[in-house]
C-alpha cells in the first residue's frame, strides 16, 4: 500500500498540494474540500459517530470542510471500499460462489436449483 494520499473524492493523488492541510484546502482534481472527516485517519463508519477519536466533537457532514482539532489526514482504504471490496470480502468470509455473486442470473439459478434441488 501506498503512503501517499488520496483523494477520498476522486481518488487523485494528492502530493501537490501543500501539507498540512488547510481547512480550505481542495484537491486540484474535483476541487472536493480536504479537511474532512473522510480524509482523517480516524475516520470509521464501524464507531460512534464515525470516529474512533472519543474526545472529538460530532460532525454532521462528513464530506465538508471542517474546524476538527484532532484531524490528521490518513489512509482511506476502510472508508472508501467500492460494492466489488465488499462483495469481495462476504464472499472470503461465507465462502461465496463467485459465478453465483457476481449478479449472472444463471449462476444464481444454478445455485438455487442446486441447493433446493
Amino acid at each position: 500500500m501506498s503512503d501517499s494520499l488520496t483523494c477520498w473524492k476522486c481518488g487523485a493523488d494528492l502530493k501537490d498540494v501543500p501539507q498540512p492541510f488547510g481547512r480550505r484546502s481542495e484537491c486540484l482534481s474535483c476541487h472536493a474540500e480536504l479537511h474532512v472527516c473522510r480524509m482523517c485517519r480516524h475516520y470509521d463508519t464501524a464507531k460512534a459517530k464515525h470516529c474512533r477519536e472519543p474526545v472529538a466533537e460530532p460532525v454532521q457532514d462528513k464530506t465538508r470542510a471542517n474546524f476538527c482539532d484532532w484531524f490528521q489526514p490518513g489512509p482511506q482504504g476502510r472508508a472508501t471500499q467500492g460494492p466489488t471490496d465488499n462483495r469481495r470480502a462476504l464472499d472470503d468470509l461465507f465462502g461465496g460462489n463467485s459465478e453465483a455473486s457476481t449478479g449472472n442470473a444463471a449462476g444464481t439459478r444454478k445455485a438455487l436449483d442446486d441447493l433446493f434441488g
